[in-house]
């Protein structure tokens, strides 16, 4: 398989440090310093935006290199098993993550935004601004995911 570099554009700067700590990301506010290779106007524009789209790296979970197995959902037993592909949390191949954040203020090279669920540190990859245009029309999920994930972004 082809393998890919990928370096960097900021860092995540929040109060939560717990890894383990996994639900209640709704009033969590995190502020993205952007590297400065980037210059002092690379976030110009997105104050136009409500919200943005964070792809970031978890980099404090270890790896367990295991992908083929189901496992249950977000690790509780009473949960259906779900393939690598069927979740989204750090138990993955490239250990990527993605969350659409609202923005709360862009001043310079940084970005502060509320509802990321990662920790101070996380390594950010990319930022792209949410455009309506993009986004899905009809989304369905089986009906015990919203069961599970309602304390997810709960304030």
């Amino acid at each position: 398989m082809p393998s890919f570099e990928i370096t960097s554009i900021g860092t995540v700067r929040n109060e939560r440090t717990d890894i383990q700590h996994t639900d209640n990301w709704g009033d969590v506010r995190s502020t993205i310093i952007v590297d400065e290779r980037f210059g002092e106007a690379c976030l110009q524009g997105l104050e136009g935006f409500s919200h943005v789209e964070v792809l970031f790296v978890f980099d404090q979970f270890p790896d367990d290199g295991d992908y083929r197995e189901p496992r249950p959902y977000r690790g509780l037993a009473a949960l259906p098993p779900v393939g690598i592909f069927a979740g989204r949390g750090p138990r993955r191949p490239n250990r990527i993550g993605v969350t659409s954040c609202a923005i709360e203020s862009v001043h310079g090279r940084e970005l502060t935004v509320s509802g990321l669920d990662a920790v101070s540190g996380t390594p950010v990859i990319d930022l792209k601004p949410v455009l309506v245009e993009f986004l899905p029309v009809g989304v369905a999920q089986p009906e015990w995911v919203s069961g599970v994930m309602a304390e997810y972004f709960k304030s």
